[in-house]
């Protein structure tokens, strides 16, 4: 018997998880109902096999000895007829394991299907309390415990327990006196599972704890060489993961240890039965209590019935840890998903002869906000990029603030800036300001419409984001920077590039806009890779532009090569940018400082200068941004 490879988990539902998978498999009900039926074939062959023992010892062995040229004619056809049997059950199998690896990937693809939709459709915060790794493991670990289910687990548990009830069966058809022999012999092998077992799933608890410690401290290790390097800390990295695989290594070794003596005990336990069996099967042989055909079967189930037990409980245990899985998969898939009631749309429009805004089913250079009324009118609202903060209060948690009554506007056109120490709350005014977060008091208007009445998805698509954290996709440089905006052509790509002052460094990629990004652009400086968000973000077109800390990756020089791109690219759009490096906010209409979720000062460079406080001790180098 393997060892647990997943230990022993327990799901809070199993019938409810369980019946959640076979929903799943709702399409494949006919395959379903031929793998039942040869199950029942395959088990059956196997069962019908060893009674076959019985007739041909007494009815064609026995007979023949001592003739010297007996009939075997009826022998061959008994052979023959034992041969199709078991052929039927080969063929049963195999059709069993081909129509079980269909449902398996069928079933596993409309989970893994649902699942990342789903995972589209969740809020922001989701993904702030949940880690990579933990949602990663969702579509490994979890996803192949419940492939090993379905493909395996569940079939074999059927195939061995219609084996333990048939074995069992003809066991008691042939002799019921031997069967309590064998019943005895049971009791002690379940004591023997029980003891062992449980020591054994406590022990692959242990290892798998260890293995996890071992894993994340090699990540750890692996991300942070630099600064291990820097300094120094090789030897102490080296002392800390030998005590880490050590510990690993202690409990790898008593995990495997309990599971591998497991097999023998079980072995031996039916050598022993089968020993006594075949010694008591006998002396009722010689007293006439049972012919030689009965007890040749019987010896054969004997050998037979424990091992389809020990299957049972090796997948019984699998299965538990393969609904605890899928009980996983469907925690995120049950969780709610972002909350969306805006019915205020956006649109591209066009002027009619009267100056009034239509709308258009095509790209214009204008768009609209498409805003229907409870009398059933409509009235398109031009996009111009006004944005209001009215009394804006928001906190991530209850009882933590992070803004407190914040008011705030710009105009069409404008350029606001928000500077500030980490923590002030500049990145949660954009956050809001998309809806990643919805506000706890307060309003903000977006060209006069509260913004929680225009729908999401149509809100960011009027604003274009440029990160500090620059994230780009694999595929082309092509590609990433029209993710922007998917209807763009060729040439607006390359004309987004230009604008941002990325076109020149394209150029000299090895296959230029073809050039193919993996790993995240490892292969690209950082700073190209923030020229790339910056194209990405012009080839969007949007009348509202959030740069977050845009140019704090790009050095000096490359920020004075993009500033008249920047400059063209901010042009007629309201623009929030958030800075550390204040050289970039200079020219902004307003700049706002904020300090502990309120806006301590505002107004121009020039107005904040002399003023001579927060902002103008950041500025001079006085005090530093955290």
């Amino acid at each position: 018997m393997p060892p647990p490879r997943h230990g022993y988990q327990k799901p809070t539902n199993p019938v409810k998880a369980l019946a959640r998978v076979f929903s799943y498999m709702k399409g494949s009900t006919w395959r379903l109902l031929i793998v039942v039926c040869c199950l029942l074939v395959s088990s059956s062959a196997g069962i019908i096999g060893t009674y076959m023992l019985k007739p041909l010892i007494n009815d064609h062995i026995v007979p023949a000895i001592g003739q010297n040229n007996p009939d075997l004619s009826a022998f061959l056809q008994a052979l023959v007829f034992l041969g199709c049997v078991y052929l039927a059950g080969a063929v049963a199998t195999y059709c069993t394991n081909r129509l079980m690896v269909t449902v398996s990937n069928s079933t596993l693809n409309a989970i893994r299907r649902d699942l990342f939709n789903h995972m589209q459709d969740l809020p922001i915060s989701y993904f702030d309390t949940h880690t990579h790794g933990e949602l990663m493991s969702r579509y490994t670990n979890d996803v192949d415990v419940v492939r090993e289910m379905i493909s395996g687990g569940l079939t074999n548990v059927i195939t061995s327990s219609v084996s333990v009830v048939g074995t069992f069966t003809m066991m008691l058809i042939l002799s019921p006196w031997l069967t309590l022999l064998v019943i005895a012999m049971l009791f002690v092998i379940f004591f023997v599972i029980k003891t062992i077992g449980g020591r054994s799933a406590r022990a692959f608890k242990r290892q798998q704890a260890a293995v996890g410690a071992v894993n994340g401290y090699i990540e750890e290790m692996i991300e942070g060489q630099k600064v291990v390097k820097v300094f120094c800390h090789e030897p102490a990295v080296k002392e800390d993961f030998n005590k880490l695989n050590e510990e690993m290594r202690q409990a790898a070794t008593m995990a495997n240890t309990n599971a591998n003596i497991l097999m023998p005990i079980m072995g031996n336990l039916s050598y022993f039965n089968y020993a006594i069996t075949a010694a008591v099967g006998a002396i009722m042989t010689i007293n006439g209590m049972l012919d030689i055909g009965s007890i040749a079967s019987f010896l054969q189930y004997t050998r037979s019935f424990f091992q389809p037990i020990t299957q049972i409980s090796q997948q019984f245990n699998n299965i538990f840890a393969a609904l605890a899985g899928a009980e996983r998969i469907f925690a995120l898939i049950d969780s709610p998903p972002e909350e969306d009631d805006g019915y205020v749309t956006l649109v591209y429009a066009e002027k009619d002869a009267d100056g009034n805004l239509i709308e258009s089913d095509k790209r214009t250079g204008i768009w609209a906000w498409k805003h229907p009324h409870h009398d059933g009118t409509l009235t398109y609202t031009e996009v111009r990029g006004d944005v209001r903060f009215e009394n804006m209060t928001f906190g991530y948690v209850p009882n933590k603030t992070v803004l407190h009554d914040l008011s705030l506007y710009a105009k069409p056109g404008q350029k606001i800036a928000f500077v500030g120490s980490t923590g002030a709350g500049k990145t949660t005014i954009t956050n809001l300001l998309t809806r990643f977060y919805e506000l706890n008091s307060g309003k903000i208007r977006y060209d006069g419409i509260n913004i929680e009445k225009i729908k999401k998805d149509d809100l960011r698509r009027s604003m274009a984001m440029v990160l500090q954290d620059t994230h780009l996709f694999t595929g082309t440089v092509m590609e990433n920077i029209r993710y922007g905006n998917l209807e763009a052509s060729d040439e607006q790509v390359i004309a987004a590039a230009k604008l941002a002052n990325a076109h020149n460094f394209i150029m000299h990629l090895p296959q230029g806009y073809d050039t193919v990004l993996t790993s995240d652009g490892a292969n690209l400086s950082q700073g190209q890779r923030q020229l790339l968000a910056i194209a990405r973000a012009a080839v969007a077109d949007p009348p509202v532009l959030i740069l977050d800390e845009a140019t704090s990756s790009i050095d000096t020089r490359t920020e004075s090569l993009i500033s008249r791109g920047m400059d063209q690219l901010m042009a007629g759009r309201t623009v929030f940018v958030i800075a550390h490096r204040l050289s970039t906010v200079r020219n902004a209409n307003a700049i706002m400082v904020l300090e502990n979720g309120r806006i301590i000062e505002r107004g121009d460079h020039d107005d904040l200068i002399a003023k001579g406080g927060k902002y103008y001790q950041l500025y001079t180098g006085m005090l530093e941004l955290d």
